[in-house]
């Protein structure tokens, strides 16, 4: 018991560590998230553009590939299974699974990376959706992860992010752009920046899901350990005191045979 509650208090100084940290960035990215989407919908559903027909929109078939983010860590609750469970449920997709404790074998996922690779090389990731992109195969890409909305509010969501989910009455479609380039790798570059940027954004907002339902576990788990040690030590008094009224009684007979033999 010992053990398990120095790795719980070492995981719940970790998600402290992280957690205050973890709610800023996400919080930033809320508004950041938003005029992102927003501008590649007016590149997307540009009039001029689709009319030149130049626009790289989705396929009508094709490739749908799913993002999961989870996380390399344990002690989230039901961070990862959410995740998993989804995955599970999900077919005829391609899937990307971020973060080991989500790791699969399953013959539909074309990638597991953990979150420490996907910090530090995005390369493995921009090389599946690159071609998919270029060659207009793909039809359809989501992540499903857990949204933090507030320490409270916390919830697994299935975010689309191509094509985007802004209705084309929402933003400017007129805007003329002025192209002197080879117009079709601008916008394949462009896309390819825009879903990687998401994919980093909703990456940031799984990392601060994945502390806030760390620090609450753990500190809920301390919380339970204690009970648990408060209840044994109380049963380690009755029994120490059990044992002594036992050793009492066994004196008090001796000293009445004793007395009895005289």
């Amino acid at each position: 018991m010992a053990n398990v509650e120095n790795i719980v208090k070492i995981m719940n100084f970790h998600s402290l560590l992280r957690v205050d940290k973890a709610k800023r960035k996400a919080e930033k990215y809320f508004s950041v998230e938003k005029e992102l989407t927003t501008m590649i919908s007016q590149i997307l559903y540009n009039r001029n553009l689709n009319i030149d027909l130049k626009i790289l929109d989705e396929a009508d078939t094709g490739v749908t590939l799913n993002f999961y983010l989870g996380n390399d860590l344990g002690f989230c609750g039901n961070f990862n299974s959410l995740v998993r469970k989804q995955a599970e449920e999900n077919t005829n997709v391609q899937k990307v699974m971020i973060g080991k404790k989500i790791f699969s074998d399953s013959k539909d996922v074309i990638l597991n990376i953990s979150k420490e690779d996907f910090y530090q090389d995005f390369t493995p990731i921009e090389e599946i959706i690159y071609p998919l992109i270029k060659t207009k195969r793909l039809k359809e890409l989501n992540v499903i992860y857990n949204h933090y909305y507030n320490v409270n509010d916390i919830r697994l969501e299935v975010k689309r992010i191509f094509p985007t989910d802004n209705a084309k009455e929402e933003v400017d479609t007129d805007t003329d752009y002025v192209i002197e380039t080879d117009v079709n790798q601008v916008l394949t570059q462009l896309i390819l920046i825009y879903l990687c940027y998401q994919l980093k954004i909703l990456e940031a907002n799984s990392w601060a899901s994945e502390n806030v339902m760390r620090e609450r576990t753990t500190r809920e788990s301390l919380s339970k350990i204690e009970e648990i040690e408060e209840e044994k030590e109380k049963e380690e008094r009755k029994e120490r005191k059990y044992q002594a009224f036992k050793k009492q009684i066994s004196n008090y007979r001796r000293v009445g045979e004793q007395d009895g033999d005289r």
